[in-house]
């Protein structure tokens, strides 16, 4: 396997360095990351449910993809690179903002970034990377809402705290 690496950042999104993916989410550090969200003409919003094999979040539904830049790549040519490694899609994608947000897990491991979130539309399905994700649906805002207040452990920390935060 490959080392990934996420660049550290500052609360203001100035690069402070680059550490080994592994080593930053151990460590807690801030780092830059990313969350998609693709609509459909239905306003449907494609979700994904991680891959059962992910260090963190396995089994967990979530927005269309997240990830983080590779040093010396822009946010968006990320956010596409990863749109179409995981869900197979390319749409135009447009950011719309960013928060910071800080979970902790119970392998260890922390999740602690300044997540851009981006937008994008397409009717296409996806075609998924088994690797990536375990599985997809489009759901409706109004429905994901319910389903979240209903059943709260099956989605992801940070995409409850983006629907907060955006929707």
């Amino acid at each position: 396997m490959v080392n990934e690496y996420v660049i550290l950042v500052d609360e203001q999104d100035n690069d402070i360095g680059v550490m080994e993916k592994m080593q930053a989410h151990q460590e807690g550090l801030l780092h830059r990351a990313f969350s998609v969200f693709v609509f459909n003409d239905k306003k449907e919003l494609l979700l994904q449910q991680r891959a059962l094999s992910k260090y963190h979040s396995a089994g967990l539904w979530t927005n269309t993809c997240c990830s983080h830049p590779r040093p010396n790549e822009t946010i968006k040519d990320a956010a596409n690179r990863r749109l179409f490694e995981e869900m197979g899609l390319s749409c135009d994608l447009k950011i719309e903002t960013n928060f910071i947000y800080k979970t902790p897990f119970d392998n260890g491991l922390t999740e602690h970034e300044l997540d851009y979130v981006l937008m994008g539309a397409t009717n296409q399905n996806p075609t998924i990377n088994k690797e990536e994700v375990e599985n997809y649906k489009w759901m409706l805002m109004a429905d994901i809402k319910k389903d979240i207040i209903s059943n709260p452990n099956h989605y992801t920390s940070w995409f409850k705290i983006a629907l907060e935060k955006v929707f």
